[in-house]
């Protein structure tokens, strides 16, 4: 496997400057609007909730521990940021379906109307700031932003201590 210094040494480094410079930029960007949509649900629903309650409703019920996986956080960090969710009534607990003493967090109906409030303003965001891209070029784009987080999640999870160090 190449290491970084490999592959900084193929690449030109005012290429890779000018990457880093726009990954900031947007990072700050959307920071500072927090990509939340247009119209009245701009900005109702924080980066966490919204990412929870997608893969609750992509994914279906699942447990804390699976949350957490298919997130790339822990455990604790999960159970904080779905206490809001569930006192808010957008995620119930239920029983496990196949084992009655686990618990499983699901979308609830009042969620699930939130969560498509939120899509639909960001569909509208994401429409205003393409409008002048082709699909073409959207397609491009979204497919390499994928590309790159994914590659970014491999990266720091390889770079992420699993186990206690001494």
């Amino acid at each position: 496997m190449p290491t970084s210094s490999d592959m900084t040494t193929h690449t030109d480094p005012a290429l890779l400057d000018a990457l880093q410079h726009q990954v900031a930029v947007f990072a700050r960007r959307a920071e500072q609007s927090r990509l939340g949509g247009v119209g009245q649900a701009r900005n109702s629903m924080d980066r966490a909730a919204y990412l929870l309650l997608n893969r609750l409703d992509q994914e279906g019920p699942m447990g804390v521990k699976a949350l957490a996986a298919g997130m790339g956080i822990d455990s604790s960090t999960v159970t904080r940021q779905v206490a809001p969710l569930v006192d808010s009534g957008l995620v119930s607990r239920a029983t496990h379906p196949e084992d009655g003493r686990a618990v499983v967090l699901q979308l609830s109906e009042r969620g699930r109307a939130r969560l498509e409030e939120v899509r639909t303003s960001r569909r509208a965001l994401m429409a205003l700031v393409t409008e002048q891209w082709s699909e073409e070029e959207r397609t491009a784009f979204t497919t390499l932003l994928t590309r790159f987080n994914a590659s970014l999640s491999d990266i720091t999870a390889s770079l992420t201590p699993v186990g206690p160090t001494s």
